[in-house]
C-alpha cells in the first residue's frame, strides 16, 4: 500500500483534531483519498511517512519559493533561535525587513506585521472602516482572504444583492456588510456602487485570484477598480499574501502598475516561517493604535525567526536578478508542455498562469471567474491529481488551486514532471 503510514496517522489524527488536520484543504475531501503526512522537505522535493518522494508543486501553499529549507534560511533560522524565540518588544530586525519591503514595493509608506494571511486582510479591512468611517466592502467570489467572518460570504439571489453567510457562526448582521461581485466583470462592480453610495469602505481583491485556481485579470479589471475607488473615495485593498515578491518584488502593484491603498502580504515574506503584514500610505497607517485610534495587536507580530527567515529570503531573491526570469521561465516550461502532452491525448483543458502560479483546468473554454472554475471537469482533475501523486508528483489536492513553481524546479525536475504526465490515463 502506497500509503500506508498515511493512513495510519490520520486514523490517528481524527481522534483528536477535527477532520484530522488543521486546514481543511489538507484532508483530501475535494480529490478523495487518503491524505498524505510529509515528515521532511529540501530543495524541490518532500518526503512522505512511508519515505516516498515527490516533487512539490505547492510549496507550502506559496511560502517555499527558494526551494525547501534553503540553507542560508535555515542557517539564519538556527543563529536567530539561539539569540531567543519570541520577546513580546521591539526588535531591530523588525525595522530592517519594513525598510527593506518599503523602499522597493510601490505605494506604500509603513508596513505592521501580523502572524498569518488571515490576520492581515482581517485587519486591513477594519482599518480601511476605521479610515473612511463606512461599513460596506466588496469582495470576489472565489476569491479567498482568510477565515475572518466578513470573507466567508456567499452570493445572494441576485447580482447587486447582499451576501449571505456560508458557514455557520457568522452571522447575518456580518454578512449584510460584504457585497459580492464576480471576478473579472466590472459592470457588477458599477452596481454595487451605485446601489450602496457612500456606504462602501474598500474593495479587496486578489489580483491575480489564486483561490479557484489561477485566474488573471482581463480587460483592465484592476485599473478599472481603482478609477471607481478613486471617484468614490474608496480604498483599493490588494490581497497580495500569494502574489506579493512572487509575481515580482513589487508584487502585482509592480506588474500591472496598479497602485493599491493597501496591501496584504504572507507567505514569501516569513520565508516559510508563520506572518502576515499589511502595508499602505502614511495617511491611512496612521490610523493605527498606538498612533491612531484603530486597534490591532499580537503577541507573536514581529516574531524574530520569522522576521529573519523573511528578510534572509528577501534579501536572497532581491540580490539575484536573474531570479524572477529563471523561475518564471521554468513555469512557462511547464505551461507549454503540459499543453502539448493534453493536446496530443485530445484532453479538453485550459492552463492559466502568471509568472511562477499556474492551474490546469480540465475545461473547453476560458476560465476568468469562480462559476467558469466550477464548470472545469473536477472529476477528472482528481484522476490527474492521483496518478500523479502515486508517481511522485505533489500538487495542490483540488482543481480550485493554484500550482506555486519554486527555485528548485529545474530541468530536471521538470523532464520528471512531463514524463509522469505523458503516462497519465485519460478515461
Amino acid at each position: 500500500m502506497l500509503y500506508q503510514r498515511s493512513s495510519a496517522l490520520f486514523d490517528e489524527a481524527q481522534k483528536y483534531i477535527p477532520g484530522g488536520v488543521n486546514s481543511p484543504v489538507r484532508a483530501f475531501k475535494s480529490v478523495g483519498g487518503v491524505p498524505v503526512f510529509m515528515k521532511s522537505a529540501k530543495g524541490a522535493y518532500m518526503t512522505d511517512a512511508d519515505d516516498k518522494v515527490y516533487i512539490d508543486y505547492i510549496n507550502s501553499w506559496g511560502p517555499a519559493i527558494l526551494g525547501h529549507t534553503h540553507p542560508e534560511v535555515l542557517a539564519a533560522i538556527q543563529k536567530q533561535a539561539e539569540k531567543g524565540f519570541s520577546f513580546g518588544t521591539p526588535t531591530e530586525l523588525e525595522t530592517e525587513i519594513a525598510k527593506l519591503i518599503v523602499e522597493n514595493v510601490p505605494n506604500i509608506d509603513q508596513i505592521r506585521m501580523v502572524s498569518s494571511g488571515t490576520e492581515a486582510c482581517m485587519s486591513a479591512i477594519r482599518l480601511a472602516r476605521g479610515y473612511t468611517g463606512r461599513d460596506k466592502i466588496i469582495k470576489f467570489e472565489g476569491c479567498y482572504h482568510g477565515h475572518s467572518d466578513s470573507f466567508l460570504i456567499k452570493a445572494g439571489s441576485g447580482a447587486a444583492t447582499f451576501g449571505n453567510p456560508n458557514s455557520p457562526g457568522v452571522t447575518a448582521g456580518t454578512a449584510k456588510d460584504t457585497l459580492l461581485a464576480r471576478y473579472n466583470d466590472f459592470e457588477q462592480v458599477e452596481d454595487l456602487f451605485r446601489l450602496n453610495q457612500g456606504e462602501i469602505a474598500a474593495v479587496i481583491i486578489e489580483p491575480v485570484a489564486g483561490n479557484m485556481g489561477c485566474v488573471l485579470p482581463e480587460n483592465n479589471f484592476l485599473q478599472k477598480l481603482r478609477t471607481i475607488c478613486d471617484e468614490n473615495k474608496t480604498l483599493l485593498i490588494f490581497d497580495e499574501v500569494m502574489t506579493g515578491f512572487r509575481l515580482a518584488f513589487g508584487g502585482a502593484q509592480e506588474i500591472f502598475n496598479v497602485k493599491a491603498d493597501l496591501v496584504t502580504y504572507g507567505k514569501v515574506i516569513g520565508g516559510g516561517m508563520p506572518v502576515g503584514a499589511f502595508a499602505g500610505r502614511n495617511e491611512i497607517m496612521d490610523a493605527l493604535a498606538p498612533k491612531g485610534a484603530v486597534y490591532q495587536a499580537g503577541t507573536l507580530s514581529g516574531n524574530p525567526l520569522a522576521m529573519r527567515a523573511g528578510l534572509t529570503t528577501l534579501e536572497l531573491i532581491k540580490n539575484d536578478p536573474d531570479f524572477y526570469p529563471r523561475i518564471n521561465k521554468a513555469a512557462e516550461t511547464l505551461d507549454f508542455e503540459i499543453g502539448k502532452i493534453l493536446n496530443s491525448k485530445n484532453i479538453p483543458h485550459r492552463i492559466n498562469r502568471k509568472g511562477s502560479m499556474m492551474s490546469v483546468f480540465f475545461h473547453v473554454n476560458s476560465v476568468s471567474n469562480f462559476d467558469e472554475a466550477a464548470m472545469a471537469n473536477h472529476s477528472l482533475f482528481n484522476n490527474f491529481f492521483h496518478q500523479l501523486l502515486a508517481n511522485g508528483i505533489y500538487l495542490p489536492p483540488s482543481g480550485y488551486e493554484t500550482w506555486f513553481i519554486s527555485n528548485a524546479i529545474q530541468e530536471k525536475e521538470i523532464d520528471k514532471t512531463l514524463e509522469v504526465i505523458r503516462k497519465f490515463e485519460y478515461s
